[in-house]
């Protein structure tokens, strides 16, 4: 990698926060069906059309009451979900995504015993595995798989998600990749040689994958 190049990384990676995950206290890298499942529920509900901020506050609503499991999901039931989502500001999708998680509890107590690991450990490959978590219900599609299994990989064998449009906007800006590139496949093994030649100690790829997509909302930010 370049000197320009590495100074861009290690400069993104140090103004940047942690993971979406990590700053919402879930550790991905236990493995534990809990925090796997919490980080699922983060996705769905950072996957709409809200800011960062009122997902933010509506999790921290969810996990506040317990509500972060397949089974405590169920237990609320429709009207209690719809309060949690309109106490964290999430009122313009309140029905919709209290239908959604509903949806994805009951599949995912009824098809994986409650443990989204089972899911991981009977897709065939990645491609199995992204159909599998947008069957679950209807209304996941790809941003919020892509959102779910950005984080996972290296946790998940079989997570090898493409770079989102964020990810590739600030890749581009940041000068990461050439800008007339349009295979994502070949962008991300771009990202990865480039993580390879320079990743901070205790970092991994996903850690660059979230501090390129923060990058990339701040910058949409200063351009609206």
């Amino acid at each position: 990698m370049g000197k320009v190049k590495a100074d861009t990384v290690r400069n993104l990676m140090e103004s940047t926060g942690p993971t979406f995950s990590k700053g919402l206290g879930i550790d991905l890298r236990s493995s534990k069906p809990g925090e796997i499942f919490k980080w699922f529920l983060a996705a769905v509900l950072f996957g709409a059309r809200i800011s960062e901020k009122l997902a933010t506050k509506t999790f921290q609503v969810f996990d506040r009451e317990g509500a972060t499991s397949s089974e405590k999901i169920l237990n609320k039931g429709w009207n209690g979900l719809v309060q949690l989502l309109d106490e964290g500001g999430y009122a313009r999708y309140d029905f919709k995504t209290a239908t959604k998680l509903l949806e994805i509890a009951q599949a995912v107590e009824e098809q994986y015993g409650g443990n989204l690991n089972r899911l991981h450990g009977v897709a065939s490959d990645n491609a199995d595995l992204e159909n599998r978590i947008q069957s679950l219900a209807k209304g996941i599609g790809p941003v919020t798989t892509n959102i779910f299994l950005r984080e996972m990989r290296g946790i998940w064998e079989k997570a090898e998600p493409l770079p989102g449009d964020l990810c590739i906007a600030a890749s581009q800006n940041l000068g990461l990749i050439r800008k007339n590139l349009r295979s994502r496949r070949i962008i991300l093994a771009g990202l990865k040689i480039l993580w390879k030649d320079h990743g901070l100690p205790e970092k991994d790829f996903a850690d660059l994958e979230a501090a390129l997509v923060r990058w990339g909302i701040e910058n949409r930010k200063k351009k609206r």
